[in-house]
């Protein structure tokens, strides 16, 4: 009897822990301790799943290293110099600073693959030039900054990518190659949205960069750029591997603060190392509550309980594609990505592939879709660490980031029905 309700009595209890404050991660851990008690299953298990999942689980170890590379390029100050190249290329452009937002995201993003990251620390300075002297709306600054920072778990590397490949067996180095094209789309496009808006409101241009000092710019951004080239470099080569390539990033990212460029003491390292081990515990809590609730669900045969829900629907792939989207956008307004990723993605693969779907274009789309609940009311997380950290209202961001969130969820329709976008790279070179 027990046994029978110990299910519907987990998701209760994983709700109500939820809804009352607990952190997801502990609030997975409780629940599904609660159903392996009440079930009267061996509460050891709990153990013995998250051992498995993270030793049996090497690419795990890339998200703590990608963390730390983060917050060394930060702290580091590296990031100053890519904001310098940035303005250099595109600042003459209609809105010039809200470009350099934009590519500056791009660039950043190859070494990052957090969006958190990018708006902690290049948008945080980024937002304040902006609205210093009143000369973008603090709305729009917050908003643009917010809205650019999506692209950096799109394009390689991507943390959420690694937790995907994580959870549905699926080739890393695919999904970083097939994150490319769209990243550089959604790029070109807010380029082009940025330079409209500028032009009906009479943005600023910014003052273009002597000729005399393009080349010190330039060079002074060479050893940050070539990080990306590094890491892609080394993954597709096979020198080594997508959790080799973050311990890389790491270490040339260290390099560079400490040694290279001088601008990372030894108490801001130990402020780095103790910033990023806080972090690395929040996901690894997540992680492990994951690794135990997953086990109950696959116990509980829930995917193909989903998958047989769906199956007698007789969607094709465009049809599945539409409500997975839909869904998504509307857990993105109230779930985090980490909650989207590991406990409700796992759901929907078996259904995924046999609806014919290639898995490594499903991965793109789920976390293109949780890249924009980042920025969408009420949770929008990245618009609260935005008014945090340079004091903006989240209410003024809101009032500018619909027309932002409008364009993002249009590329993803483009993304999602077109899946050469996302495919070809990784089949040009032979991943797929």
């Amino acid at each position: 009897m027990l046994a029978s309700i110990a299910l519907p009595a987990m998701i209760v209890i994983l709700i109500g822990t939820t809804v009352s404050g607990m952190p997801m991660g502990i609030a997975m851990i409780v629940s599904s301790i609660f159903y392996l008690l009440i079930s009267g299953r061996d509460v050891g298990l709990a153990s013995e799943q998250v051992l498995n999942g993270v030793f049996g689980n090497f690419v795990a170890l890339a998200v703590p290293l990608f963390i730390f590379a983060a917050n060394i390029m930060n702290a580091g100050q590296i990031t100053d110099r890519l904001l310098k190249f940035s303005l250099a290329l595109v600042g003459r452009l209609p809105g010039g600073l809200a470009q350099v937002n934009i590519l500056t995201s791009l660039i950043f993003s190859g070494m990052s693959g957090s969006a958190v990251s990018d708006v902690a620390g290049v948008g945080k300075v980024l937002t304040n030039m902006m609205i210093e002297d009143n000369r973008y709306p603090r709305g729009f600054a917050g908003a643009i900054t917010a809205t650019s920072s999506v692209v950096g778990p799109i394009f390689p590397p991507s943390i959420p990518m690694v937790f995907y490949a994580l959870i549905s067996s699926t080739s890393v180095g695919a999904l970083f190659m097939g994150g490319i094209t769209p990243a550089i789309l959604i790029v070109v496009v807010l380029s082009l949205v940025v330079m409209v808006i500028a032009r009906r409101r009479g943005f600023p241009v910014e003052v273009g960069v002597p000729l005399r000092a393009l080349p010190r710019i330039v060079l002074r951004a060479i050893p940050p750029l070539l990080m990306p080239v590094i890491l892609l470099g080394g993954i597709y080569s096979g020198a080594f591997t997508p959790t080799e390539a973050a311990a890389v990033s790491a270490f040339y990212a260290l390099l560079l603060a400490m040694f290279a460029y001088r601008t990372l003491s030894l108490v801001q390292f130990w402020g780095v190392v103790v910033s990023s081990v806080r972090t690395t515990a929040v996901v690894a809590i997540v992680l492990c509550g994951a690794f135990i609730f997953n086990y109950v669900v696959a116990v509980e045969r829930v995917p193909q309980a989903v998958f047989l829900f769906f199956d007698q629907f007789e969607l094709g792939w465009v049809e599945f594609f539409i409500m997975i989207n839909v869904l998504y956008l509307i857990l993105g307004c109230f779930l985090d990505v980490s909650t989207i990723m590991l406990v409700i993605t796992p759901l929907f693969i078996p259904a995924a592939a046999a609806a014919g779907i290639d898995l490594h274009h499903f991965g793109i789309v789920i976390v293109f879709n949780m890249m924009i609940g980042l920025i969408t009311p009420p949770y929008g997380i990245l618009l609260f660490i935005i008014k945090a950290l340079n004091g903006i209202p989240v209410a003024e961001m809101i009032r500018e980031i619909w027309l932002f969130v409008a364009v993002l969820v249009a590329l993803l329709m483009v993304i999602t029905f077109v899946p050469e976008l996302s495919l070809w790279l990784p089949r040009a070179a032979g991943l797929l």
